[in-house]
């Protein structure tokens, strides 16, 4: 976190700007003071930059983690593709996995909320857990690519499971060029699913 001063708030955005090397528009940054008198103008904003962002989402699931009464948590962070991507190792990770990844799944939502809250924008959170969401990941993008070739040769279109944001996106990825192949999610919520069609 940096403090800029200047005579209004986008005088203090471009020098943040200039001097971190960002856009003004891809600012985090929070309005401490703005002052306006017949002889003077001051304002001072705290700019974040994506490494507190990705402090804060560390610190935070260790809390939350450790308020379960799971000891010895440990958290590796990286960027890649926009998305904060979070690896967590306990002494107890089946339990932070949960059924079916439904617990883990749960945690990502509140880690990612969080987050967004305190720097209000949004950010693309993954959280895994002994490697389950890269196995599963794996897994999936299998079943995507054997379900393609199928539709390949009957022409009839398959839907897959419901299945949450992160997977599907691994099925549209894992599709992006099987030919006479188009991949569309439909459905709301939990209920949303990707279907493989067939095009000419």
């Amino acid at each position: 976190m940096k403090t800029y001063t200047a005579k209004t708030v986008d005088d203090a955005l471009e020098l943040a700007s200039t001097e971190l090397g960002v856009d003004v528009d891809q600012l985090i940054y929070e309005i401490k003071e703005e002052k306006r008198t017949l002889l003077s103008k001051k304002a001072v904003i705290e700019v974040y930059e994506l490494s507190d962002a990705i402090s804060y989402a560390e610190d935070y699931l260790k809390k939350v983690v450790e308020s379960l009464g799971i000891d010895e948590v440990k958290t590796n962070a990286s960027l890649s593709d926009d998305v904060i991507r979070i690896e967590i190792n306990t002494n107890h990770n089946p339990i932070i996995i949960g059924k079916n990844g439904i617990t883990l799944q749960a945690l990502n939502e509140l880690c990612r909320l969080a987050v967004s809250s305190k720097f209000k924008r949004k950010f693309r959170i993954l959280l895994d857990v002994g490697n389950y969401k890269g196995a599963k990941y794996s897994r999936i993008a299998r079943l995507a690519r054997n379900s393609a070739k199928q539709v390949q040769k009957t022409h009839i279109d398959v839907t897959l499971e419901p299945m949450p944001g992160d997977e599907r996106r691994v099925v549209h990825n894992a599709l992006n060029n099987f030919s006479h192949i188009k991949t569309e999610s439909s459905g709301e919520g939990k209920l949303r699913a990707v279907s493989i069609k067939y095009v000419e």
